[in-house]
């Protein structure tokens, strides 16, 4: 039986990026947001993915017909209000918001649909991976709260790439994996430096909140992982850098499809440290192939770290 992961990406976004190619602008029109990105590098890395998405409006619309160019299942509940999109600018190099909108926040009906969904998609598969939205309102915290503790109570193995308020709810239900990056720790208040030694200590604080494991992307530099309490060092292939976004989202994602599969926390760890690296290299968010990973992985190290 194939592995199978149920990615909640509750608000999804519509992006429209203008980009120069050959002299020329180009428009690239694309469903986005951490849950979709996560969800193509966990097909990609070869599981079956069920997206539990909640699209409205007429870029709603749009979304999910783009959706179905993906290679996973797609259950998307209708919501009253229209989804979120962005406009960026690209031509130059960087990256100039021209307009944007987040969405607006969830209501009662449509959280409930879109929870019933969900839990239903989570019960069925090995492991349910919690993403966020673009903006904190729209999601009441206390869904990732019930979500972890009914899948979780239910034998779902439970994954999460949150942090604020929703990694607190989320914690609280209970985690199998929890993915941070360094400067949400600290603006959490979760450490008070990027220092490795108050990392470890935030690291520890999240599993006592909940999570059996943790894992801290920072940046360009070697992650941090907190393995049945023991503190590791997660050292990541030095690749350069095209696109650094989407780095830790293809960390979190790898190191679901891995579980999914029946792997070990080892094997998750090197492979997510390795669809990181691999993603940098690429413009496209959540891209890439499963033979590079693989080979990448063979370069990720782990070194216990003392205290």
């Amino acid at each position: 039986m194939d592995a199978s992961v149920m990615v909640f990406a509750p608000a999804p976004q519509l992006t429209v990026t203008i980009e120069q190619q050959a002299g020329e602008a180009e428009l690239h029109v694309h469903p986005g947001s951490q849950g979709i990105w996560q969800a193509r590098m966990v097909a990609a890395l070869g599981a079956q993915v069920t997206l539990c998405v909640a699209t409205g409006g007429e870029t709603g619309e749009i979304i999910v017909r783009l959706l179905k160019q993906d290679d996973f299942r797609v259950r998307a509940i209708a919501r009253r209000s229209s989804s979120g999109w962005y406009v960026h600018d690209r031509r130059d190099g960087s990256r100039d918001s021209i307009a944007e909108h987040p969405g607006s926040p969830l209501v009662r009906h449509d959280l409930d649909e879109l929870y019933t969904v969900t839990l239903a998609e989570g019960l069925q598969a090995d492991v349910s991976l919690l993403s966020g939205a673009a903006s904190p309102d729209i999601v009441d915290p206390d869904v990732y709260r019930r979500l972890a503790a009914d899948l979780s109570a239910n034998g779902s193995r439970v994954v999460a790439d949150l942090s604020g308020d929703h990694l607190t709810a989320a914690l609280a239900g209970g985690l199998a994996f929890v993915k941070v990056s360094h400067e949400e720790l600290i603006d959490d208040g979760r450490a008070p430096d990027d220092s490795v030694e108050a990392l470890v200590r935030g690291a520890r604080a999240l599993r006592e909140e909940g999570a059996e494991t943790v894992m801290i992307s920072r940046a360009g530099e070697p992650a941090i992982a907190l393995v049945e309490g023991k503190p590791i060092e997660v050292s990541l292939p030095a690749m350069q850098v095209v696109e650094h976004r989407g780095a830790g989202d293809s960390m979190t994602a790898a190191v679901a499809a891995v579980l999914a599969r029946g792997g070990d926390v080892e094997e998750a760890l090197r492979t997510g440290a390795a669809a990181g690296a691999l993603n940098v290299t690429r413009h496209g968010l959540g891209t890439g192939r499963g033979e590079a990973v693989e080979q990448l992985m063979k370069r990720v190290e782990l070194t216990p770290l003392k205290g």
